[in-house]
């Protein structure tokens, strides 16, 4: 077999180029397919996402010019490799969202709504329905903000910073670990950027209704605090958000560049 494809080789040199290229750029996206928001949700049909990629993947060839295959070259470890870089940028841009994720787990936790889990098709998990209602506003931010630009725009480039056929990995030397250190150190304090005005709302309820049960005993406020304060969460995340929408967007927009 590997006389046939070194015979293969000499006698289709081209044909042997782009194919080598295209099963590489292939591995790559669906590395970045797998982890990338838009494109990791299941609700998009497999067929779909591999046609897609295959389509990207002879574009891709056309601009990239891919250079001949070098001689000893580990198949296997370089189809790993690069499935491993693309997953690392669908990494990155889902870290992006991850705290707009926190900031919905948050509010749903002090709006007394804990208890409401709803089935996620996309990670197949349960979820609390504040979360699931702020990642279907996130991902409409990011589409907006031109995300799926910033990802192809990254994915574009991250074949200047690591070849098709590398096989060592060099990771602070690909990624800026200072960017990423950030970006993943952000989440819990963008969570709360986010869900700051409720937990303010709330815990101004639950000071009023301490003060109630101070000085009127006989009235249920634990029964109470129940019903006030999904709806004072409500009210207040209907007030905020139109404001809160350029926050996240602000936010988004911040970490446009993935490299």
């Amino acid at each position: 077999m590997d006389e046939l494809l070194k015979q293969f080789s000499i006698l289709f040199p081209e044909i042997n180029n782009v194919f080598g290229a295209g099963i590489m750029i292939f591995a790559r996206l669906a590395g970045l397919f797998r982890l990338a928001p838009v494109f990791s949700k299941s609700e998009i049909p497999s067929m779909v996402r591999i046609s897609f990629a295959i389509i990207t993947t002879i574009i891709l060839i056309g601009i990239l010019k891919p250079s001949p295959i070098p001689d000893n070259c580990p198949i296997f470890l370089c189809l790993f490799l690069n499935f491993f870089f693309g997953a690392i940028i669908g990494f990155v841009a889902n870290c992006i969202l991850a705290a707009v994720l926190t900031g919905g787990d948050m509010i749903n936790t002090q709006m007394g709504l804990s208890s409401a889990m709803i089935m996620d098709p996309s990670t197949k998990s349960q979820v609390s329905i504040m979360a699931n209602y702020f990642s279907v506003l996130a991902m409409l931010i990011f589409i907006y903000s031109g995300g799926i630009y910033w990802l192809f725009n990254a994915f574009i480039k991250s074949f200047s910073l690591y070849p098709i056929y590398g096989t060592s990995f060099h990771f602070e030397k690909i990624i800026n670990v200072s960017y990423l250190s950030n970006l993943t150190g952000n989440i819990l304090f963008m969570g709360l950027h986010i869900a700051s005005p409720i937990l303010l709302a709330t815990l101004g309820q639950d000071i009023i209704l301490g003060i109630i049960s101070k000085t009127a005993p006989q009235v249920n406020v634990f029964s109470l605090s129940f019903l006030f304060k999904p709806v004072m969460g409500a009210f207040i995340l209907i007030v905020i958000l139109p404001a809160l929408i350029n926050v996240i967007t602000n936010y988004i927009t911040s970490y446009a560049n993935l490299f």
